[in-house]
């Protein structure tokens, strides 16, 4: 993957290039950014830049980089169990579906990423197993003589073992070895880890950048490029799930409306508590990347419904795929719950990550939210 296959973030490209040109590399770095951004697809570019800008064979060495074949290229990212591995999960042994999930999806999201290899009732991670794995690879000598490069995805999802065995080796790497760590959330990673690192803080692309990447790669027409880019919020891998008509957000939508409705009809009537009773047990017997995926979509409808409430339409990208009238939903969310809101769904994800009971967690939410929406605001 080269740097001018990259959409956007041209500030970067430029920082990355030339730093290496005037032989600034530093050993540790990373790469902060949200879903969609491109730090996978830059952290390739750079890797492939560094081993073969300084290769004595240029050509052989673009070819292995872009088949994600090149010895001295190495990956660590969030694995787990699944019929093929039934234990002592590590990333080598998911490399060919690595390889095929960059090849059309390097801008997917770890919840894509298990749902390629089967698992997106699990959760994925970096374990311990994993950082001895990279301990021994980068213990031994550069296979082309040149440097050798370690890709961690989702270093976040690295535990308390995995971290701390890696830490002298991030701190310390032999010659020419160098770390990218790509996170969407740097305060996850433990801060021993983060203090070692050069940070590179990765924006939201922009729509001009999305729409005319859309257009090039897909043969999209100006007006419906223009649309998506602008529904996408920044985010490449969304833009690409609405323009192949994505399900989930439908499946999301429904379980949505249903949630809504039923907690309206909640307040002061006891026979529908059953009701939400029944909507928790449903999106609890889905997965935990699924739940997560979820409320982060709750998050968003919560949002955009503030954002027409208060006369922003122009923000307002959302488009409802089963009739739902946003517009008549809007007056319920306002600055006397919003904040509320997104409290209780924030905690509920952190509680969802951390393995609690989802049904308890989403009936919990539910609960709540029978009086957040029934709560007036207050006028100034």
């Amino acid at each position: 993957m080269l740097f001018n296959q990259i959409i956007g973030q041209e500030h970067i490209k430029k920082h990355l290039q030339t730093s290496a040109e005037n032989g600034r590399i530093p050993h540790a770095q990373l790469f902060v950014g949200k879903e969609g951004s491109g730090t996978l697809p830059m952290a390739i570019a750079y890797a492939q830049y560094l081993l073969c800008n300084f290769s004595d064979d240029a050509d052989a060495c673009n070819i292995k980089c872009n088949k994600l074949q090149h010895p001295d290229l190495h990956f660590a990212f969030p694995v787990t169990t699944n019929d093929s591995v039934k234990k002592h999960a590590v990333s080598d042994l998911f490399l060919e579906d690595w390889r095929e999930f960059i090849s059309y999806q390097s801008f997917g999201s770890l919840f894509n990423w298990l749902q390629h290899i089967g698992v997106e009732n699990k959760q994925g991670l970096i374990g311990v197993d994993e950082a001895e794995a990279v301990v021994k690879k980068l213990k031994l000598k550069s296979y082309e003589g040149g440097f050798k490069v370690m890709i961690i995805w989702m270093a976040e999802k690295m535990n308390i073992a995995a971290a701390n065995k890696l830490l002298k080796l991030i701190e310390e790497p032999p010659e020419k070895t160098v770390f990218l760590l790509i996170t969407e959330n740097e305060e996850q990673i433990i801060g021993t880890i983060r203090s070692r690192c050069q940070a590179l803080h990765f924006p939201k692309l922009s729509e001009e950048d999305i729409a005319s990447a859309l257009q090039v790669n897909h043969q999209v027409s100006e007006n419906e490029a223009n649309k998506i880019a602008h529904q996408s919020e920044g985010n490449y891998n969304k833009a690409l799930h609405l323009l192949q008509n994505d399900s989930s957000d439908l499946v999301f939508e429904e379980w949505f409306v249903a949630w809504i409705r039923t907690a309206f009809k909640a307040k002061g009537n006891a026979a529908v508590i059953q009701q939400l009773i029944s909507w928790s047990e449903t999106i609890a017997k889905t997965g935990r990347e699924t739940q997560k995926q979820f409320l982060e979509y709750c998050l968003q409808f919560f949002r955009q419904a503030l954002l027409l409430n208060y006369k922003s339409e122009q923000l307002v990208f959302m488009e409802s795929k089963s009739g739902f009238d946003l517009s008549k939903f809007a007056p319920f969310v306002h600055s006397g719950n919003i904040l509320d809101i997104e409290k209780e769904i924030g905690e509920a994800m952190y509680h969802i990550e951390r393995n609690g009971n989802a049904k308890i967690i989403l009936l919990d939410l539910s609960m709540k939210l029978t009086r957040f929406l029934h709560k007036k605001e207050e006028k100034v």
